[in-house]
Parts: C-alpha cells; structure tokens; sequence
C-alpha cells in the first residue's frame, strides 16, 4: 500500500497524454463487482488525503506482470471480471496495487500509467467538491462491495487521479516496506494553484518547502503527516504535462534501476541524491508506465519528511 511520506523532488518523467483519462476510465467502469478489499482483515481506521492505492493501467498484463514480478518480488492474484483482466499485486501475501490489461484502440496511442487513490470519506460530496473547484469527472462514481466506493478526476491543469471511500479502511501510518509504495508527489504547471485545489479537497495543510534551485516544492499534509509533494513541470524542453508520480521503497536506488532495464525497462530520471540524502531515480516499465525508486533508511522518522 502507499503508506509513508516522503517529500521527493520535482522529478522530469516522461508523462501522461490525455487520452490516458479516458484509458482509466473504461475498464474502471467495465468491471464486475468483485475488486478485493484493501485490507483483510477490515480496519477501522480513516485517513482522509492519504494515497491509498494505485492501479496500472497496461496494454500487456503478463508482460507487466513479469517487470514487477522480477523488480520488487510481487506476486499476482487474477481478479475474474466480465471483460478486463485485472491482478492484484502482492508482497509478502499483501495487496500492494492493482493491474488492469486496457489496449487502445488500434490507431492511437494512450500512456500507460499508474493511477492514483487517495482516501475520501465521502465520495459523492468530494466529486462535487472537484467539479465546483474546475476540475472534471473521467469514470463515474461506482461502489463495489468488498472495495468501496470511488470515482476518476482530472484537476484543473489535467492530472489525472482518483478518489476511494475504502470499505475495509485505510492502511495504517507505518514506515512502508521495500517493495511497496512509500510517496507520491504531483507535478504541476502552477504548483500553487493545485495545492489550493487538493487542499479544497482534503483538507490539507500546505507547507512551504522551497527547492535548492529556488523552486516551489510543496508538502501536503494531514493528520501531522506529510501525504504528498507538489512540484513545478520542468522547464527544460519536451512534452510535459501535470501528473501523479509514485515511489516504491527501495533498498538501493542504483542497483534497482539496473535490473529495471535488464527486465526491459527504460531510466528517465537517472539516481541521484535528493534534499533528505536519499537516492530518488525515475524509471519507466516495458509499456511505458512511469514510476519513482526511492531509498529511505529504517531509522529515518515521518517527523524529518518537511
């Protein structure tokens, strides 16, 4: 599960077209009633704002299975739907993200990507809430049993995300292990204007935390903890769009980014030593998905992360 803060910063990855909106949206929307719960057994605990979930949404399922399988030691679990294969990930017989097999239409091209959940306790009023604020609904609001009940978004400057009233409550505030998610940050045109969007949302605290270079870098942070960072696009030239980045926990940066390209991945961001002496890099999977390594020691605390 995505359970720890960690404040990474702006980091310039390959990003999500458009189209990807509506990738995320169909087999969303398409599949049958029978998504896993988040957590066995159920918690009571709620964490509003928090980044609870992540689903990739591939065009090649077995192949994304075989990349995560061999990076991270994750094991898959088939999820029978009416029309979309869907995995579950686990480590260790946890769920840590889902896996939907989505191909475009043939003719057009849609970046496969992570999507993002972030905890809500009331689905309904947070979609009036984002469309109240400029943003726009991409699948519509779904309950699924076991699961929840969530729906798809894009923010005013187009990130994609999604939002999830969990049925069996929120992962706990725990150090996440190697393997799982650890931090997401968003990467935005007005780093600014998107805190105050998410903040309308969630209720967030926004902390000030500028960059070497001068930068914005935003914290986002509820219940004393830091959630997520907001980030400036980089300036530098290409295709750049707003997106939702997340990072796995690592035990060594360089040594995971060499045996994601032996697995057929691509670096995007090489390794190098962010603002709180860890190693952060970017790398892309075989289909294109991009997704961060971060290594964070054992005896760093939740308190460093501002």
């Amino acid at each position: 599960m995505l359970r720890s803060a960690y404040p990474a910063r702006e980091l310039p990855a390959r990003l999500l077209l458009a189209m990807l909106l509506v990738a995320c949206a169909a087999p969303l929307a398409a599949a049958a009633d029978s998504l896993p719960p988040l957590l066995q057994p159920p918690s009571s605990e709620h964490h509003v704002g928090k980044v609870i979930w992540a689903d990739l949404v591939t065009p090649d399922l077995a192949a994304a299975e075989r990349f995560y399988g061999g990076l991270f030691g994750w094991t898959f679990r088939e999820i029978h739907m009416r029309s979309t294969p869907y995995a579950v990930a686990l480590l260790d017989g946890r769920p840590v993200g889902g896996l939907v097999q989505h191909a475009p239409p043939p003719g057009e091209h849609r970046q496969p990507a992570w999507l993002t959940f972030i905890a809500v306790s009331d689905v309904d009023a947070t979609q009036q809430l984002v469309l109240r604020q400029g943003g726009k609904m991409l699948a519509a609001t779904r309950t699924y049993p076991q699961r929840g009940r969530q729906a798809v978004f894009a923010d005013p400057q187009g990130a994609v995300f999604a939002v999830l009233a969990s049925s069996s409550g929120d992962p706990p505030d725990v150090l996440a292990a190697p393997g799982e998610w650890i931090w997401s940050s968003l990467i935005a045109s007005d780093p600014g204007a998107d805190a105050a969007f998410y903040q309308a949302l969630f209720g967030y605290e926004v902390f000030d935390s500028a960059n070497d270079d001068g930068s914005d870098h935003l914290i986002l942070s509820t219940e004393d903890y830091a959630r997520a960072s907001v980030n400036p696009l980089p300036e530098s030239g290409g295709r750049h769009h707003p997106h939702w980045l997340n990072f796995v926990r690592v035990l060594d940066t360089e040594q995971m980014v060499v045996t994601a390209t032996q697995l057929g991945g691509r670096v995007l961001v090489e390794p190098r030593v962010d603002r709180h002496g860890g190693k952060v890099a970017v790398v892309a999977d075989p289909s294109g998905a991009p997704f961060g390594l971060l290594e964070w020691p054992q005896s760093q605390s939740k308190e460093d992360m501002q």
